[in-house]
């Protein structure tokens, strides 16, 4: 128990495993996001370093709309005339405006405290160190990296800068999420058994960079399937010490060697908990779900940006879980704020970053070998 505990102290990198599960409840007895605290008015201005389908729908709207601590104040694209548009639309001042040869200037740009690196898998090392070089603090999209190497050498060109570093683990903000979370380590049904995770959607166009192993790294489980195993992780709390794996495509032209349609995996922790994981590019996946020994927890669906809707069973009872939706990247948004203005670490360092890509790595080498391999 005290390995499983200290496994959810390290993760976390801000205090005791309760502050993961345990939302604030308010008034009504239904969980709330945790509200950060600053100096009244203060924001800190976060750059955009691509500007893609995820910083267009999704980031930059929370960012001009719904965030407390923080505003958006620079925009990197390799588009100029899209970067302006952005510019135009949501206030951002020209000089603010950076190309990806012109991206090093940013060091002389005050308006900038963050960097966002919203890009390809495969860039994000790159554009990671080069922040942290310029002097800014980054919030890195998930995967982190490519590659363990990768992760290794942004965690220590962060630290070189004095400089945080967390990765886009949206997740860790979801209050449904963090009550999985909390009735596994509370063991509300007795000691979790038995997690299953799945994660995937079916992917259209075979152009786009998800496709290409040189931007992307791998396939579903790079992109996708990553949600399927931090859920493991995190229902489970302990580290994996084991895993096996197998991989299936049925559309060869589609995806290359290299790039992964789907991938089943099962994941052994030191406690027994056993996690089989699903993450595709071929069908819809979209659930979690953890057996214990008096009942079952679930969400479903699981990872959506809006929708995510829990229950559990336990003597035969059903219930719903009732929280209220969170945009999920204004939270993970204001919480880095809120460390980097208040001097805490991020629940969602580069060391989380990490764990995942060498235990993916171990995923690819045990459905390649057909055995299982240690971690």
């Amino acid at each position: 128990m005290s390995e499983r505990r200290g496994f959810f102290k390290e993760l976390l990198g801000w205090g005791a495993a309760a502050a993961w599960a345990a939302p604030v409840v308010g008034a009504a007895g239904t969980a709330a996001a945790q509200t950060p605290t600053s100096a009244p008015g203060k924001k800190l201005g976060f750059a955009l370093v691509g500007l893609g389908s995820l910083s267009e729908h999704q980031i930059a709207p929370a960012l001009f709309q719904k965030t407390k601590l923080c505003k958006l104040t620079g925009l990197v694209s390799g588009h100029p005339d899209k970067a302006m548009q952005w510019a135009k639309q949501y206030g951002v001042p020209e000089k603010n405006v950076y190309n990806y040869q012109t991206f090093d200037q940013i060091k002389n740009n005050p308006d900038i405290d963050v960097v966002y690196v919203v890009l390809p898998n495969s860039m994000h090392a790159e554009y990671t160190i080069r922040a942290a070089k310029a002097g800014k603090h980054v919030l890195c999209e998930k995967p982190m990296a490519i590659s363990v190497k990768e992760c290794d050498q942004m965690i220590a060109a962060c630290k070189a800068a004095g400089r945080q570093l967390a990765i886009g683990y949206r997740l860790h903000f979801e209050p449904n999420n963090r009550e999985m979370v909390r009735l596994a380590r509370e063991k509300t049904f007795g000691a979790v058994k038995v997690i299953e995770t799945a994660a995937g959607f079916p992917i259209d166009d075979p152009s786009q960079w998800r496709l290409d192993k040189k931007l992307a790294g791998g396939g579903s489980l790079m992109d996708i399937g990553i949600y399927a195993l931090q859920a493991a992780r995190y229902i489970a709390g302990e580290e994996p010490t084991s895993v096996t794996a197998q991989m299936s495509i049925t559309d060869p032209v589609k995806f290359k060697p290299g790039v992964d349609e789907s991938v089943l995996f099962t994941l052994k922790f030191p406690s027994g908990i056993v996690a089989n994981c699903a993450s595709s590019y071929a069908t819809g996946l979209n659930r979690y779900r953890a057996s214990a020994e008096r009942g079952w927890f679930e969400l479903q669906p699981a990872l959506n940006y809006e929708g995510i809707k829990g229950r559990m069973r336990s003597n035969g009872v059903p219930k719903e879980f009732d929280f209220p939706p969170v945009d999920h990247f204004a939270a993970e948004m204001d919480d880095f704020a809120d460390c980097i203005l208040n001097g805490k670490q991020t629940r969602v360092p580069g060391e989380e970053g990490r764990r995942d890509l060498r235990i993916m790595a171990a995923i690819y080498e045990s459905a390649a070998s057909g055995k299982r391999v240690s971690l």
